[in-house]
């Protein structure tokens, strides 16, 4: 068996548990909030992507806990973190797409793609892509705080009617920036142990 069939193999031993059940769901509901998002029902929208959050954040929890870490959830659980990230972006993109902010929404989504290909290219090589760091956690809980409040009260925001509040383009630049930049930190460091896995790859090859 080569080694990424074996790497593949050993994902999914164990993989029925809890937190990954939660990572399912999570995936599960990221078109829906898409569609609905789409269709204009924009609270709705935002109490399911806030669910989705909320999965994320026991998840995690869950397995540390109750002794439920397996090899997939590793994976899953960024995967889902990713695509409800692009998603969230996606949808910010349309709403803002007279606004030269939507530039800084894409940074997010090219992010998401450069994790995406070099997880690829370490399981092609039959390695497993390292978990999140601290900083990698931080991006993503500033990332979710911030995209969910300028849902919320941004332009066409889900409360905006309700609560008569609507957030300056300046506060929205600044929560976005914010999570720019711990996004960007989080994908500096990553860059060490993935070179130090391509090193450990190629010093194996030539034994």
């Amino acid at each position: 068996m080569s080694d990424f069939k074996k790497n593949v193999s050993e994902l999914f031993e164990g993989w029925n548990t809890i937190p990954n059940w939660l990572s399912f769901i999570r995936i599960a509901l990221i078109p829906v909030f898409v569609v609905l998002f789409l269709k204009g029902q924009i609270l709705t929208a935002v109490i399911i992507m806030i669910c989705a959050a909320l999965t994320d954040l026991f998840d995690g929890k869950i397995a540390r806990k109750f002794n439920q870490v397996s090899n997939l959830g590793k994976i899953l659980d960024p995967i889902a973190d990713k695509l409800s990230q692009m998603a969230i972006v996606v949808v910010l993109i349309v709403t803002y797409w007279d606004n030269a902010i939507k530039y800084l929404f894409m940074f997010f989504i090219v992010k998401e793609l450069i994790m995406i290909i070099g997880g690829a290219i370490l399981l092609s090589l039959g390695m497993r892509p390292t978990a999140a760091e601290i900083w990698g956690k931080v991006a993503t809980n500033v990332f979710y705080i911030g995209m969910i409040f300028i849902l919320a009260f941004g332009k066409n925001g889900a409360l905006c009617d309700i609560t008569g509040f609507t957030l300056p383009d300046v506060v929205t630049w600044i929560l976005v920036t914010i999570s720019a930049i711990c996004t960007l930190i989080s994908l500096l460091g990553y860059a060490p142990g993935f070179i130090r896995q391509l090193k450990e790859n190629k010093k194996k090859e030539n034994q």
